[in-house]
């Protein structure tokens, strides 16, 4: 178990047995190189990575993408500055290195969205709310899958670097945000973005506009975990059941909404592909 991340988490690297090849599956299921720390988290806590992944697969597959695309038609992100090419460039930022950054922020865009309904739909199961259903929009595609770096660890970035993550971790959140976002240490490998995405999101998040972005993420991503609650395949609950629910309501109300709708913001201020 490893205890150098936020929280104690298996990493992929370290995972045997059922746990590996669960993440193998959810790699695969996903269509994305690396398994979010929700799920590693899960494998800390006896039974309860079988036990959610075999409710959150037939999601994945099914009614989940509808859903979840209307999550991102309704966080209304903020608008920021485009980063032009000549920009980034002057940033030190290359061709090559935007094509490894858009493909981090299109695979965390989409797969954000996902659990944030499909955890939700685990909560809502067994701790049902009265939030207003909403109807699921048309799924977009997914990403054309490609492999992501390696997710460094916090301790082996530079101090200045982990600082700046720190600082960028507490955008959009309203509560104590010790649960760093993954986005931000795979972008580690570029910090003058990160100096960039700091110098533009910080004036929102002053002004309590992200934090707003948050909220709603977790309203409308909550209201439709509610819907898909009822397409659940229920699986019988782990003897960690209290913890795993504790588990996914921390993730999905503070760093899966947060990043939400920063993500969508910075994906729509990246130029375009050529």
């Amino acid at each position: 178990m490893n205890q150098s991340e936020s929280v104690p988490s298996v990493l992929e690297q370290e995972a045997t047995g059922e746990t590996a090849a669960i993440y193998a599956d959810i790699r695969a299921t996903l269509r994305t190189s690396v398994v979010n720390l929700v799920w590693r988290n899960l494998a800390t806590l006896p039974g309860a990575l079988p036990w959610a992944w075999s409710m959150a697969r037939p999601l994945y597959l099914g009614g989940a993408a509808g859903h979840a695309q209307a999550v991102r038609d309704n966080l209304a992100p903020p608008t920021l500055p485009n980063f032009s090419a000549d920009v980034l460039s002057a940033a030190g930022l290359h061709a090559s290195d935007l094509i490894q950054i858009r493909a981090i922020l299109d695979s965390y865009y989409h797969t954000n969205a996902l659990a944030l309904v499909i955890l939700f739909a685990l909560i809502e199961h067994h701790e049902p709310s009265d939030t207003e259903p909403r109807q699921a929009s048309q799924a977009a595609a997914p990403p054309v899958p490609s492999e992501l770096p390696p997710l460094p660890a916090m301790a082996a970035l530079e101090p200045a670097v982990q600082r700046l993550i720190a600082e960028l971790n507490g955008f959009g959140e309203d509560e104590a945000p010790f649960l760093i976002a993954s986005m931000y240490r795979h972008l580690a490998y570029w910090p003058p973005y990160l100096a960039l995405i700091r110098t533009a999101l910080a004036p929102l998040h002053a002004d309590r506009t992200l934090i707003g972005v948050t909220q709603r993420a977790r309203a409308v991503g909550r209201a439709h975990g509610r819907v898909l609650s009822r397409q659940l395949t229920i699986s019988p609950p782990p003897p960690s059941l209290q913890d795993a629910l504790a588990s996914c309501r921390l993730f999905v109300e503070h760093p899966i909404a947060r990043m939400a709708g920063i993500c969508a913001a910075l994906r729509a201020s990246m130029p375009k592909a050529d």
